[in-house]
């Protein structure tokens, strides 16, 4: 196990959901921190607000790519990289999670919660290590930020 794993088992053992995981990883890589922004990222949690939504994961990795990539000020554009990143993580979070467990949404993926946390726990470490991935082949930083 890594430290990045690790790190995400005690955020997840101090109650951060998935989408929060993500933006902790990514701020931290940066050298910052920004409480308001983690506890807006935990209304993606269970599929959007406990609806059984979209998977809280993939909503949380496109927010980690916008940090990254999108607009933040008035005086700031989102990159042009950012369209392709998303797409390319849907359609990678899709194929592999949306076939495997019939769609993306929270509810198909933890179907009756019995390995919510082992399935939960896979989903975000594989998700976070291709937004590294996509970021790296995009040029950014990852511990720069935009």
């Amino acid at each position: 196990m890594d430290d990045i794993q690790m790190r995400m088992m005690e955020l997840s053992y101090n109650g951060y959901f998935c989408s929060q995981i993500l933006l902790i990883l990514g701020l931290e890589a940066q050298g910052k921190s920004n409480p308001d922004l983690v506890r807006a990222m935990g209304g993606l949690a269970n599929g959007c607000g406990f609806s059984g939504g979209p998977c809280g994961t993939l909503t949380g990795a496109a927010c980690l790519l916008s940090l990254y990539a999108g607009k933040g000020t008035d005086d700031e554009y989102a990159d042009d990289n950012l369209t392709y990143m998303l797409r390319d993580l849907g359609e990678w979070f899709t194929g592999t999670y949306g076939s495997r467990y019939g769609g993306t949404t929270c509810e198909a993926i933890v179907g009756d919660r019995t390995e919510m946390r082992q399935r939960c726990g896979a989903i975000v470490t594989e998700t976070y290590t291709k937004v590294i991935e996509l970021l790296t082949a995009g040029g950014y930083d990852i511990a720069a930020g935009k």
